[in-house]
Parts: C-alpha cells; sequence; structure tokens
C-alpha cells in the first residue's frame, strides 16, 4: 500500500452493495484491503485497481467471517497499517419460516451479521480512536426498524446492528471518529436469491440501484453522518412510516412481502 493515499478496508466486495462501496472508495483515491467468502473477491479485485484516476493499491482475501479464524485472519492481513476508513458490509439473509429453516443456517447469520461485526469494528475501531481518526460505515437495513416475519433472524441480526451503531456514536461523540449507519431497502443484489427468496413478493419486486445506495453511504460516512437511509424515496418513506407503526402492524406488512408465494402445482 502507498503511503500518500488512504486505506479503507470494505468486507463482503464481491458484489452488490459492497462491491460499489470498493468502488466509491477506489474512484476517491482510497487504497484498498477487500474480502469476501466467495472466489469473486480476487476477480473484481483488477477493475478496482483502475477505477479512480490514478491506479490504486488492491488486496483481495477470500475469508469466511462466519468463524472466528476468518476475522483473526482478516486482522492479521490488516496489521499495523491505520485505516482511514472501513465499511462492514458483509452480511446475508435466510427466508422461510424460523421453525422450518435449519438452526445451523440461522446461527451462521448471526455470526456474519452480528459476531463478526461487532469482532471487527472492536479491532478497527480501537486503533482509530488511539490515532484519533477514522470513519465507520456499518450496513445495517430499513429491515432493523421492522420485526421480520418469515425472515426473522435476519432482520433481528439487522436490529442489534443497528442499536450497536448508535450506541458507538453516542461514546464517540466527543471524538474525531464517527460510526455511521447505511440502512438500504431491498436493493438489486444477490442477497434474495441465496436467501431463497425467490419466491417471494419482495424477491421478485423492483428493487434500489446498489451503486445509488453505496454512493449515498459512503457519502454519508465521509461526512460523519449518522444515518444513510438509500436508495429510493420508498426506502426513505418506509422508515419514517415504521417510526410510528405499531411492530404489530409492522410485522404484518413484513410478511405480505417475504412470506413464500403458494405452489400453484
Amino acid at each position: 500500500m502507498t503511503e500518500n493515499r488512504p486505506l479503507a478496508l470494505v468486507t463482503g466486495a464481491s458484489s452488490g452493495i459492497g462491491l460499489e462501496l470498493a468502488k466509491q472508495f477506489a474512484t476517491h483515491g482510497y487504497d484498498l484491503i477487500i474480502t469476501a467468502e466467495d472466489d469473486g473477491i480476487e476477480t473484481v479485485a483488477p477493475s478496482l485497481r483502475t477505477a479512480g484516476d490514478a491506479s490504486v493499491q488492491v488486496e483481495a482475501t477470500r475469508l469466511d467471517l462466519t468463524t472466528a479464524e476468518g476475522v483473526q485472519s482478516l486482522m492479521t492481513v490488516v496489521g499495523t497499517r491505520p485505516l482511514a476508513a472501513a465499511a462492514l458490509n458483509a452480511g446475508a439473509g435466510l427466508g422461510g419460516a424460523f421453525v422450518d429453516n435449519d438452526l445451523a443456517d440461522e446461527l451462521r447469520i448471526i455470526d456474519l451479521n452480528v459476531k463478526s461485526t461487532v469482532a471487527i469494528a472492536k479491532s478497527v475501531l480501537t486503533g482509530m480512536v488511539q490515532r484519533g481518526e477514522g470513519r465507520v460505515l456499518i450496513t445495517s437495513s430499513i429491515a432493523a426498524t421492522m420485526p421480520g416475519s418469515y425472515q426473522a433472524v435476519y432482520n433481528a441480526t439487522k436490529s442489534f446492528l443497528q442499536s450497536f451503531t448508535e450506541a458507538l456514536q453516542d461514546e464517540l461523540r466527543d471524538s474525531p471518529v464517527t460510526v455511521t449507519s447505511l440502512m438500504p431497502g431491498p436493493t438489486e443484489t444477490n442477497f434474495f436469491h441465496r436467501a431463497g427468496m425467490d419466491d417471494t413478493p419482495v424477491g421478485q419486486a423492483e428493487k434500489d440501484d446498489p451503486a445509488a445506495v453505496a454512493k449515498q453511504g459512503f457519502e454519508a460516512m465521509l461526512a460523519g453522518k449518522n444515518r444513510a437511509v438509500a436508495e429510493s424515496l420508498t426506502t426513505k418513506a418506509q422508515e419514517l412510516a415504521n417510526k410510528v407503526l405499531p411492530d404489530k402492524l409492522k410485522a404484518a406488512v413484513h410478511r405480505r412481502m417475504a412470506e413464500p408465494k403458494p405452489d400453484d402445482n
């Protein structure tokens, strides 16, 4: 990595919002450490190196952040290099009724969305606070604002991340280090397919542009804002409505979006 460019970490960077966040960093002159669990992380690195006006350095590492070993390996890759920014974006979901889903799959969602984010944030923020500078972006979700019928564990993990981020913001209010929450709505990524939700209304609906979501999140992070509700007006309206709607009604709304459609055969 070069001494004259800031260094950023992006997790879950092989596709979707994570890849678009990595592009934002690259086009703004950041060197990058990127990671994901799939081999796509290695194929996106060349395009990121030439995304900006000048070639940036990109270190791509394939790691499984659902494991403590994967998280530790990432921290070893970062080493003692000072991070100017970190986008903790790695996450996954799982649709379907809670009682029907495999417990190991549900716990894996918790390991990735919650445990790895907390562990990486601990390391990253400790270094930033010691240096007195740095910005962190944590990908929460509009799902954090509502009970997730037929996506129960995923929504709960995002509620955790939103609460976690807001607590960090208060703890660091007298520090130059900032933590921003990115709250996207349904976005055109592989998320719903990987979550087994292709047969749901939300899986089949029109979704937000991941590049626009990432741009709004990146700009909010640079500005040190508390949150970015991204990207469409529909998502922003949903966030406002969820502040006043009762949880029982929000759960019913989520059910209509996430419950699998009956098999017509």
